[in-house]
């Protein structure tokens, strides 16, 4: 049988950590405020968002979202950043991504001070994760590391796959995992489209991580019997049960790997709840930060 692992009692356990810093470290000071930036149409950020606003309401922390006009470009988006950067009653910024050309983000996100990158994707905090010393983890690749602790995976030393090499998932996920102790500690083996043979670069994982939103790409033809997944992936797809509408679905074919994988994470329900969780304990760690007027060495 395979067991699922549920994101929401991980996410509880975050939230229950971030409650306990917000209510020790807020007396005398101004509630942690994150706002979330983004190009104001419809996207799969748009859930993301209620996510985030439910969340940071449930924590005390203050939330606040922000949209492009439709006619602002790369310039203007640059200039909000600078703005927002230089609020002091701005403790956190999350900028929508991928974004699409012309708009740079990796441009725009590193006009961010690292403290305010509370989602770990700034050029600046990427580089400190190579060097093992963060100060902010992109949330997704947190979160999904923070469900495979949480129910025990086995990563020590351990193979481990992560499919995909995004500069905000796949890839920070793998230095994350290859880090020494306290650290995972796992030996990371990465793959992404253009990897020959990926059955074999599967063979042996006791545990996947998904992150490459094509839905459907993990069945038993490719995952080993046994092995862990952890289905960072989601897309939108028709929902065959409710016509015009539409679903979020993973990377793995659940029923494919039903009583073949040892364990599997939901789509929804799984990584999606712990990266909020993740990304509001980044805001209050930023907030901390910030209040007793400390700056990245």
């Amino acid at each position: 049988m395979t067991v699922r692992l549920e994101g929401k009692p991980v996410a509880e356990a975050i939230d229950r950590a971030t409650r306990t810093q917000v209510a020790a470290a807020s007396a005398g000071a101004p509630a942690p405020t994150l706002v979330s930036l983004h190009r104001g149409v419809a996207s799969p950020f748009r859930f993301y968002l209620k996510r985030q606003a439910r969340a940071a309401g449930a924590l005390g922390i203050s939330f606040r979202e922000e949209s492009l006009a439709p006619s602002d470009g790369p310039p203007e988006l640059v200039a909000r950043v600078r703005s927002l950067d230089r609020d002091p009653a701005v403790h956190g910024v999350l900028l929508e991504h991928p974004l699409p050309a012309p708009f740079d983000f990796l441009r725009a996100v590193d006009e961010l001070r690292p403290q305010k990158d509370v989602d770990g994707v700034g050029s600046r905090n990427l580089g400190r994760l190579v060097a093992q010393r963060p100060i902010h983890v992109p949330a997704v690749a947190r979160a999904a590391v923070a469900i495979a602790q949480h129910y025990r995976l086995p990563l020590d030393g351990e193979k481990v796959v992560v499919l995909g090499r995004s500069e905000t998932v796949g890839l920070p996920l793998s230095l994350l995992l290859a880090g020494r102790p306290p650290g995972p500690n796992a030996t990371v083996t990465l793959v992404h489209s253009k990897t020959r043979d990926l059955a074999g670069a599967l063979a042996g994982a006791r545990t996947i991580f998904s992150c490459v939103g094509q839905p459907g790409l993990l069945q038993r033809t490719l995952v080993p019997e046994g092995a862990n997944v952890v289905d960072v992936g989601l897309s939108s797809v028709p929902d065959p049960d409710r016509p015009g509408t539409a679903k979020a679905v993973g990377d793995a074919d659940a029923r494919s790997l039903d009583g073949w994988a040892a364990s599997l994470t939901p789509v929804p329900g799984g990584v999606g709840p712990v990266t909020v969780a993740e990304l509001m304990a980044n805001v209050v760690r930023a907030w901390m930060s910030l209040v007793r007027g400390e700056e990245a060495a």
